[in-house]
């Protein structure tokens, strides 16, 4: 248990009033080297730690303290993590998932809000915050006909500060990139970095597909919409480098299955993948575990496993040590790396979520696609 909370209980039960000073005199979760305590301050017949590290029960209960209405639980978590969570009130027969009260800090995702806990060390990146000196770049439409998903696909382009019509940009594809705007702070990071010359003013073109999870899953459809569609729409409307090298594709879970898969079935056309925490599901012999939803991720990566080939000269992996893909992951670079392909893995004490995603951006990017070493004059 944690020191302070040791300290209030040493006479005792405390008074309310002791709890109510204890609660306003600290931040929650409490905080320290080597774990962290979780509190809930409220009447319950019980209550529940719900955070996604895997290895560790999905629920953890929290014990009420000693004849008060707080209730506490103590995890080992090494420094540097940081773990989204929830609690998890029950009273009789109801079950009810909120964020912690005590903690004002929240992550956000499609499913709505998780509270978050920072481990000793962990420490948001100063990158991923809105800089007063980084020139904004702006956001743009651009609709597709596509005849491979027979109709209109919206795309939205990130166009960095300084474009100018004259000069020849490297291409981004992001997956998801609706997600990583709102989620990861993806045109903050763009900002920031082409701001700082770690990477070049770039164009990245964001997709979204509205049936991520067949589309994602290794279908040819896609892969087709991204080289004979998508790629020369960006041509035509925007200056563009005409080489491999200056093209890249991006996504995280489903979204770095597909970047794979674009990439293995156009090897000539996308020179860098960025892939997080890549929902790189496979099975050796049998079934695998993961649900039919996988079906067709599996028949992807077992064929791709057995011969990769080239599908890009860089690629730049990172996975969460907390996630149940992190096997998947780790297991894929050596495969890369025989086949002469250049491949940086970084691997992160966080879960599968966008936060996780946002905070290895800058490594990533600046890895694929590294920044001008020049002075700006205007």
């Amino acid at each position: 248990m944690n020191a302070d909370l040791r300290r209030l209980f040493k006479k005792g039960a405390p008074e309310p009033a002791e709890i109510d000073a204890f609660v306003h005199g600290n931040r929650f979760p409490l905080v320290d080297e080597q774990d962290v305590t979780f509190v809930f301050r409220g009447h319950a017949d019980a209550v529940y730690l719900r955070c996604w590290i895997s290895g560790l029960d999905t629920a953890q209960p929290l014990q009420p303290l000693a004849d008060t209405d707080l209730w506490a639980a103590t995890i080992e978590l090494p420094k540097g993590s940081r773990v989204e969570y929830k609690l998890e009130v029950v009273h009789g027969d109801h079950h009810e998932l909120i964020v912690d009260p005590l903690n004002p800090v929240l992550a956000h995702d499609p499913f709505g809000a998780n509270s978050v806990c920072q481990a000793w060390g962990y420490k948001r990146p100063y990158w991923t915050n809105t800089k007063p000196d980084s020139r904004p770049g702006r956001v743009e439409s651009l609709t597709i006909d596509s005849q491979a998903f027979l109709g209109h696909r919206d795309v939205q382009v990130y166009l960095p500060a300084r474009f100018r019509e004259n000069r020849r940009y490297s291409l981004l594809v992001v997956h998801d990139g609706n997600d990583y705007l709102s989620y990861a702070a993806l045109q903050t990071v763009l900002d920031n970095l082409v701001h700082a010359l770690e990477i070049p003013p770039l164009i990245v073109a964001m997709t979204q597909s509205p049936d991520r999870l067949r589309e994602y899953a290794g279908d040819d459809r896609h892969a087709r919409f991204l080289a004979e569609e998508l790629l020369p729409a960006m041509t035509d409307a925007y200056p563009l480098i005409d080489d491999p090298a200056a093209r890249g594709v991006m996504g995280a879970s489903f979204g770095g299955v597909a970047s794979l898969h674009a990439a293995w079935r156009y090897p000539e056309v996308w020179g860098k993948l960025l892939l997080q925490s890549g929902s790189f599901a496979f099975s050796d012999i049998g079934r695998h575990h993961r649900g039919a939803v996988f079906d067709p991720v599996v028949r992807f990566m077992n064929e791709f496993r057995e011969a990769p080939g080239n599908p890009a000269e860089r690629i730049y992996m990172s996975c969460g040590i907390y996630e149940s893909l992190i096997y998947e992951n780790r297991s894929l670079v050596p495969k890369l790396q025989a086949e002469g392909i250049e491949v940086r893995f970084e691997e992160a004490r966080d879960a599968h979520n966008w936060e996780n995603w946002r905070d290895r951006l800058r490594n990533g990017l600046s890895w694929l696609f590294p920044g001008p070493q020049w002075m700006v004059y205007e």
